[in-house]
């Protein structure tokens, strides 16, 4: 709460079934097994036990994949690979998404641990960095294009025409979305260069 500065640990889902699957059947089962020979706090130790071994495991899978991801995208593109992300995915725990950075783009990717390759074959370039066009500087003089960037973690950036010299500023945060007008992760601001 002190400090602007973001962690992340890319380890669980933001919303991941198997948590609530492992905390409510901690739950049911204490519930269930009241007055019997099993006693709630058991229960409830068992169900933290399990979460706290799931999270961990996780972390580190998710440290190694980080790795592997970096190993192959250098060799396969011959340059060094900077930030790597390698997100879960809801309900697999054996496939990640993955951002990384390298030059003056981002890769875009699957991970797979049960699959050879382990990077998929597909991967998607986005360009990295602040686009030079005047109405991208006067997008970020907004506030909601600033709040946006404070938040966004592998911003990308797209320019169009909108009409009667004004121009529609797209930022995608890759994290989550991979085109403008995604429901969760893009943000697209109108504005004419002189000014918003």
């Amino acid at each position: 709460p002190f400090s602007g500065r973001w962690y992340y640990g890319d380890a669980l889902f933001i919303v991941d079934p198997w948590v609530w699957l492992m905390l409510a059947g901690g739950l049911l089962w204490a519930r269930r097994g009241h007055g019997k020979e099993l006693r709630p706090t058991r229960s409830a130790r068992i169900a933290l036990g399990s979460f706290a071994f799931y999270a961990a495991s996780m972390w580190l899978t998710a440290a190694a994949a980080r790795a592997q991801i970096a190993r192959a995208l250098e060799s396969r593109f011959g340059s060094p690979v900077g930030a790597v992300m390698a997100g879960p995915l809801p309900l697999t725990i054996f496939t990640r998404s993955f951002v990384a950075e390298q030059k003056d783009h981002y890769l875009v990717g699957s991970f797979h641990w049960l699959e050879e390759p382990k990077v998929a074959a597909n991967i998607h370039r986005f360009p990295r960095g602040r686009p030079s066009h005047p109405a991208y500087a006067t997008a970020e003089s907004t506030l909601v294009l600033r709040r946006f960037l404070g938040w966004a973690r592998y911003p990308t950036f797209m320019v169009h025409p909108a009409g009667n010299g004004q121009y529609l500023v797209h930022a995608v945060d890759l994290r989550y979305a991979r085109r403008p007008g995604d429901r969760f992760g893009a943000l697209t601001v109108r504005v004419a260069p002189q000014g918003p």
